[in-house]
């Protein structure tokens, strides 16, 4: 039986859907490492994407804290234009165990908006798609017990471990495609990271993260194809004294 010109149409559009990228650009998971009441934690980080997070932390109580961020991505290339806007509140609790590491839960909720145009350089813009992004978040973040230290440019650089583990509900939602709507989608995503923290001058780190993202059900547009790997600054102030 011959197929219909939509069918057609559709099965050669199958590798363009399967390669595109994903409209969820992942802010990094907070890791404030609270330690007791009146402490506050504030850190910048961005990628080789440009997907920068301003992000801030505040003990409550010598075991509440509260913790925001606020994420984008503006690019402006041959190839595709990228709009991303996202902010996250989240609720949890620190303690310090008994070697004194710290030992941190959150959960949370986040929402912003993506968009994304796309062309070539003969045919102009070819596809445009655009939506709002919900998000409900868990997240545990705990520092190693090996700790390290370098001696470079006539000074100890000392340097910490740790991971976080986040898992996210992200939904998709008034999706339009090519102006058009479209069905909107949801996913859930795993994205366990790593960082590194080299202490510069007194409260000021460098952190660096490094991690992976899975996505538990396969979407053509809200899936696990971006970076969790960033850099940046932080900062923590009025904590407990020593190592984490």
């Amino acid at each position: 039986m011959p197929l219909s010109p939509r069918a057609v149409s559709a099965f050669l559009l199958l590798p363009l859907l399967a390669g595109c990228s994903s409209l969820y650009f992942p802010p990094p998971p907070q890791v404030p490492l609270l330690t007791q009441k009146g402490e506050w934690s504030a850190s910048m980080h961005t990628n080789l994407s440009q997907n920068t997070a301003i992000q801030g932390a505040y003990a409550v109580s010598d075991h509440l804290g509260v913790m925001g961020s606020a994420s984008f991505l503006h690019t402006n290339k041959k190839k595709e234009a990228v709009d991303h806007d996202f902010a996250e509140l989240g609720l949890g609790y620190f303690t310090r165990i008994a070697d004194h590491r710290v030992l941190e839960v959150y959960g949370g909720y986040g929402g912003g908006r993506t968009k994304r145009v796309e062309r070539t350089p003969t045919e102009g813009i070819t596809r445009t798609l655009e939506g709002g992004l919900n998000k409900y978040f868990v997240q545990v973040n705990y520092t190693s017990k090996e700790k390290k230290s370098y001696h470079v440019l006539g000074r100890d650089w000392p340097l910490t471990y740790g991971t976080a583990m986040r898992a996210s509900y992200v939904t998709l939602t008034d999706f339009h495609l090519n102006r058009q709507p479209a069905f909107n989608e949801d996913n859930i995503f795993f994205e366990p990271i790593t960082y590194a923290r080299v202490k510069l001058v007194g409260p000021l780190d460098a952190q660096f993260i490094s991690g992976s993202n899975f996505g538990l059900k396969h979407r053509k547009f809200l899936k696990a194809s971006n970076s969790v790997f960033q850099f940046g600054i932080i900062v923590n102030l009025g904590g407990q004294e020593g190592e984490k």
